[in-house]
């Protein structure tokens, strides 16, 4: 692409730690979008003051976090919005807006400035349009989705999925414009790969460890991990749960692991920062993720790129993990999470540590590189300057 370099704002309602995948992604796409001399990348989110937001690696993007000491006004988004209207009143165009995210005050004032000035925009839902989703504390959604969510949806240029599942399910809902499917990434490095070399030459610790990490939600059905975990009290093994608290449900957790005489196999760590991430994942045998609804499930990505095995669940995107020989896709229930792990279990060390291979080789396929590319495939469709993707489905 010749000429001006062309501006893309990337627009998301917070980018606080414990905030899930989203948190990490958004940053991480920006930053493989900014990759590519051609895009000036902007990324705009908002904060409440002295609220910490996850750290952006390149220095190529131009981040803004727009701050107000009011929980009330960050609530109701207007610190993006102000933000916005100085973006749109500046000299350099925006040419295109990528938007992240649904529900959020601070979005829709972003698809309400687009429109208003007749920019195109993507929408990626991120997992929020999910039925399980919609049907958590659906009121609330149903009354967002008359008064304004809609609207923001129908008059998006083009949705984007992380999976065909999440695609389809996007066109379930009456949704008619170009969807564009494109996987969520992950970042690799030469230690992920010592870690799993580690294991198969039995230079990690003598007790296994499956590692559950994600925020501990309701959504990511931990009761029916911690009953199949006791239903086989596994010698030799350990469970650990990372992630941060979301709504006090670490306290039902706990409860029920003491219930079931479980402290002893069961650790909590809480949230991590990225270095205790990749700590976590470098002294686990194998991941879980049990959850009943995913769009993605970046975790499982970031699991297999550390060379684990992983056990994901029929709510998830990851069916490819048992064609891959890496892990196992099971139903979300009591029948279907004693069955994988008491097949994990049954694997002495070697074989765990082959699927873990696999793993690592098929998590190759969501370098952020790749990502990146795909993406500015579909920014080039969009304003009419390159032929249309394959990621992008118009049925």
């Amino acid at each position: 692409m010749k000429g001006a370099r062309l501006r893309v704002l990337h627009v998301v309602a917070g980018l606080h730690p414990d905030h899930g995948g989203p948190s990490r992604t958004v940053v991480s796409l920006a930053d493989s979008i900014a990759a590519d001399p051609d895009w000036d990348v902007r990324l705009l989110t908002q904060a409440r003051r002295g609220s910490p937001v996850v750290e952006q690696r390149s220095v190529a993007v131009r981040r803004t976090v727009a701050v107000s000491p009011s929980p009330l006004l960050c609530s109701l988004g207007v610190p993006a919005l102000r933000q916005l209207e100085r973006d749109f009143s500046s000299d350099a165009p925006v040419q295109l807006l990528h938007i992240h995210g649904v529900w959020a005050p601070a979005v829709h004032w972003a698809c309400r400035a687009a429109r208003a000035r007749q920019i195109p925009y993507l929408l990626q839902p991120r997992g929020m349009l999910e039925p399980w989703a919609l049907n958590y504390r659906a009121w609330k959604k149903l009354a967002a989705m008359r008064l304004y969510q809609w609207r923001d949806l129908a008059s998006a240029a083009v949705l984007v999925a992380t999976a065909s599942e999440e695609a389809e399910n996007l066109r379930k809902l009456g949704l008619v414009q170009p969807i564009a499917v494109i996987p969520n990434g992950v970042d690799f490095s030469d230690d992920a790969g010592d870690a799993g070399q580690d294991r198969a030459s039995g230079a990690s610790q003598s007790c296994r460890i499956a590692l559950f990490l994600s925020r501990i939600h309701p959504k990511k059905n931990l009761k029916t991990l911690i009953e199949a975990w006791a239903a086989l009290a596994p010698a030799g093994w350990e469970l650990h749960i990372a992630g941060p608290d979301e709504g006090g449900h670490r306290r039902e957790i706990e409860n029920l692991v003491r219930k079931l005489s479980l402290e002893d196999q069961v650790t909590f760590l809480g949230s991590l920062d990225d270095v205790e991430r990749s700590r976590a994942y470098a002294q686990a045998d194998l991941f879980i993720l049990p959850s009943f609804s995913e769009n993605f499930g970046v975790v499982v990505a970031e699991a297999m790129s550390h060379g684990l095995p992983v056990i994901a669940t029929h709510g998830t995107p990851w069916s490819a993990v048992e064609d891959r020989g890496c892990g196992w896709w099971v139903a979300p229930d009591l029948e279907g999470l004693t069955g994988a792990l008491a097949h994990a279990f049954g694997l002495d060390q070697a074989s765990l540590c082959r699927m873990g291979a696999r793993a690592r080789e098929y998590a190759k396929e969501f370098a952020w590189e790749k990502i990146g590319r795909q993406t500015v495939a579909v920014y080039r469709w969009v304003l009419g300057s390159a032929q249309r993707p394959g990621c992008v489905v118009l049925e």
